[in-house]
């Protein structure tokens, strides 16, 4: 009995010993490297730390950090790389963005002709909870997220491809009001180059940043840089005020500007890429 609570012991202090280990030092940020996933060659870790969301008429600007992490695994056939979810599920993490103006510039009751539809508006939205946030989350699996560290260093090309949607949320817009969805996400081609949009947006630019390489060459940061796009379109929001979505959905699209095609939307994301080997995070456990 002593031998088998020796044993119960033992086992039960290599699970802990197992759950507990992490990257650390410099390669600390890729906690959620999926490295026990076959064939990741490389763990991606990028923060994005200001910026901006225009979608149609608003602009919702990034004051909250978003981070996009993973891995690399490369098909050996066909030399194509494959982004792996984080090995927690928080491939991209939500970070709600405040929008300013907040409800109030999106639903104006008033707008609302029918006196029934006006009330049940005013009951629903004028009661003080005026805050929204705008979260972008990831619309498809992580496998159909694009980066492309040549074309972002080059700056041109698709640095990033990015399947998006929007989350609006206040509690008085229920919890399934979004910009997009899984079925029809807002893909977003984010490069460092030059974009080439129809009016009556005009051409911006991207920065590919600057390279640096640590950790005996293990560990690549690419900093400062600046992922750009104002050619995608958004659609509709669908889901707003819960049983009233069928009247506030319109009321929203029209404030926003919804549907918007491509020429009236613009996303910025500056901040740091960092890419490690596979090898060098485990063995920073």
């Amino acid at each position: 009995m002593v031998l088998v609570a020796i044993s119960a012991l033992l086992v039960a202090l290599s699970v802990a010993s197992s759950a507990s280990a992490a990257p650390k030092g410099a390669f600390a940020v890729f906690a959620e490297c999926p490295l026990t996933v076959s064939g990741v060659e490389s763990c991606i870790y990028a923060k994005t730390e200001s910026g901006e969301f225009v979608v149609g008429k608003q602009r919702v600007p990034i004051t909250n950090p978003i981070v996009l992490q993973g891995g690399l695994k490369e098909n050996p056939l066909t030399g194509h790389e494959t982004f792996v979810a984080a090995a927690k599920g928080n491939t991209l993490t939500k970070a709600p963005q405040n929008v300013p103006g907040g409800l109030l510039d999106l639903v104006n009751c008033k707008e609302i002709s029918n006196f029934i539809e006006r009330v049940a508006c005013e009951l629903t939205f004028e009661n003080g909870v005026t805050g929204v946030t705008a979260t972008t989350e990831l619309a498809a699996p992580a496998s159909s997220i694009g980066l492309f560290e040549g074309h972002l260093l080059e700056a041109e090309g698709t640095a990033l491809s990015l399947p998006v949607k929007v989350h609006l949320e206040n509690p008085l817009l229920g919890s399934e009001c979004y910009i997009g969805s899984n079925a029809h996400p807002i893909v977003i081609e984010f490069t460092t180059g030059t974009t080439s949009p129809p009016p009556p947006n005009k051409p911006i630019t991207g920065t590919p940043g600057t390279l640096t390489f640590t950790e005996e060459g293990t560990l690549l940061t690419i900093s400062k840089t600046s992922l750009v796009n104002n050619t995608f379109a958004a659609p509709e929001v669908t889901g707003c005020g819960g049983v009233f979505s069928f009247l506030i959905d319109p009321i929203v699209d029209g404030k926003l500007g919804l549907p918007a095609s491509s020429g009236h939307n613009t996303a910025i994301l500056n901040g740091t890429l960092k890419e490690a080997a596979a090898t060098a995070v485990k063995a920073s456990e």
